[in-house]
């Protein structure tokens, strides 16, 4: 398993730790970068080991919050025992003098800081609730995670990043009124770790009247990528894409056969699909329809499947 990296840039601005500017290290201006906020519960870092709720009233009173574009939340304390809503209530708290504020991640943790599934999360909504001129939000991390149904004028980009991500999230994210979506990133996962959404529940959002603006579909890191890219071949969303993205998954021959058999491609900008189980005779295929097209095609990182196992050896790419 490749795990979940830490964010080298958001909403169009290059990461920035926050701590490390108050080590003799030069401050970009507020409105400069994304700020990434975290502590170290565990002690391996003494600048870190301290309350969530200090490090956030440090950057407040350190960086000027009515200049801040965008946040990343990091690690806030034992993100195993403690759920999200502290860092989102204390957010909440300052909407008053974030005014600025667009783009919002939470959870931007390592492996080594907590297991994709092992952070525990909450009712991430109530941010879009508390700042209507968000317009990005990024959440890792699917369990105890809340969505429900929801209406915002002018949130474009939505990405929730799990090793499973269960049915009550994603049928909350297509029941909501998000009229200004353009991109929508979900890793579905799998069952094991609480992945228990089908091709059906997908039905709202393949029909293309969920979203009309919706113009980059991911649906990532499934180990039901072969099903999703059959229903995705003849799905109406497709004709409004611009990019499309079925990566990091169990995708082989059969949903790549069925892509290239539905409705034509030829109209995308881009194709995702690295980490994938497609031989290299189907490879050549896939390229061969799109690239002449102009279709810019990823089909980097091509696996095996563990042992002697085939199909029942494919693996995603984020799990636990």
């Amino acid at each position: 398993m490749y795990g979940a990296q830490h964010l080298h840039e958001f909403g169009g601005l290059p990461a920035v730790d926050f701590q490390r500017t108050t080590d003799g290290g030069s401050r970009p201006a507020a409105d400069a970068a994304a700020w990434r906020l975290y502590v170290d519960p565990y002690g391996g870092d003494e600048d870190r080991d301290r309350p969530w709720a200090e490090e956030f009233a440090d950057f407040l009173e350190s960086v000027d919050p009515a200049g801040v574009r965008a946040l990343i939340i990091g690690q806030w304390g034992e993100a195993y025992e403690e759920n999200s809503s502290v860092p989102i209530g204390l957010l909440i708290a300052a909407a008053d003098r974030l005014t600025s504020l667009e783009s919002v991640f939470i959870g931007d943790l390592e492996a080594e800081e907590a297991e994709i599934t092992w952070i525990q999360q909450s009712d991430v909504t109530a941010l879009l609730a508390a700042f209507p001129a968000l317009t990005e939000l990024g959440v890792r991390g699917g369990s105890e995670l809340l969505f429900p149904p929801t209406k915002h004028e002018r949130l474009r980009a939505l990405t929730i990043q799990a090793g499973g991500l269960p049915v009550e999230v994603v049928r909350g994210v297509l029941d909501s009124e998000l009229p200004a979506l353009e991109r929508l990133d979900l890793w579905l996962g799998v069952s094991a770790y609480e992945g228990d959404t089908n091709v059906s529940d997908l039905a709202p959002l393949l029909s293309g009247t969920r979203f009309p603006r919706l113009n980059h579909l991911g649906l990532r890191n499934s180990e039901i990528q072969n099903e999703i890219a059959a229903a995705v071949a003849s799905a109406p969303v497709v004709a409004q894409l611009r990019v499309l993205d079925l990566s990091s998954g169990t995708l082989g021959d059969e949903g790549a056969a069925a892509l290239l058999e539905g409705q034509p491609l030829t109209h995308l900008e881009a194709l995702d699909l690295h980490h994938h189980f497609l031989s290299g005779a189907m490879e050549k295929r896939v390229r061969s329809a799109l690239e002449p097209h102009g279709v810019r095609v990823d089909l980097s990182e091509k696996c095996e499947p563990w042992g002697d196992r085939g199909v029942e050896g494919r693996y995603t790419a984020v799990s636990e």
